[in-house]
């Protein structure tokens, strides 16, 4: 038997039915993502090369094709390709500084979390010095009540002397 989905008040804050479902949400950082993606890719030689191997094939297509196949006089200085190439720098330019911003955020978040680290593992540290301070003082206390092995074989030599001559003063007492 299926249970009818719950509406209203029925059902906890947020876990209510709706007629309609919702569709995810693009994620708000694939625009981000997306200008470091072009930032990275622009910075490669890989880049370089296509970009010259186009403008190349370009102006030699547009200088070497029958006059008919042209879509880019010569005469003209190429226009349509400055005008590409121009568009692309007018793109380029605002996507890698978006990228550089994202870069700056995550650094200045990494910084602060060495920062964060580094009062930790001071406070850890001076923790530590005066935890080994106390245990060198407690030391030193203790050497004074501590006793060495020649210290305590010497003191069970002289309490084994005095056993043995109390014995001997029992049996001569004892003795008629």
């Amino acid at each position: 038997m299926a249970r009818a989905p719950k509406s209203g008040f029925e059902a906890p804050r947020g876990r209510r039915s709706t007629v309609l479902s919702r569709t995810p949400q693009p994620s708000r950082d694939r625009f981000g993502r997306f200008t470091e993606w072009v930032a990275r890719a622009m910075g490669t030689p890989m880049f370089l090369l296509l970009l010259s191997l186009f403008c190349i094939i370009w102006v030699g297509w547009n200088t070497l094709a029958p006059r008919h196949l042209r879509f880019d006089d010569a005469t003209l200085g190429f226009t349509a390709l400055t005008l590409m190439l121009s568009l692309q720098a007018s793109y380029a330019a605002p996507l890698i500084l978006l990228a550089q911003n994202r870069q700056d955020d995550r650094d200045r978040v990494q910084i602060e979390q060495d920062r964060q680290r580094a009062e930790r593992n001071l406070a850890d540290t001076e923790y530590l010095a005066r935890e080994v301070v106390a245990l060198r003082m407690a030391m030193t206390d203790m050497q004074d009540e501590v006793v060495s092995r020649d210290v305590l074989r010497q003191e069970l030599r002289t309490l084994l002397e005095r056993l043995e001559e109390r014995d001997r003063a029992a049996e001569s007492d004892s003795a008629p």
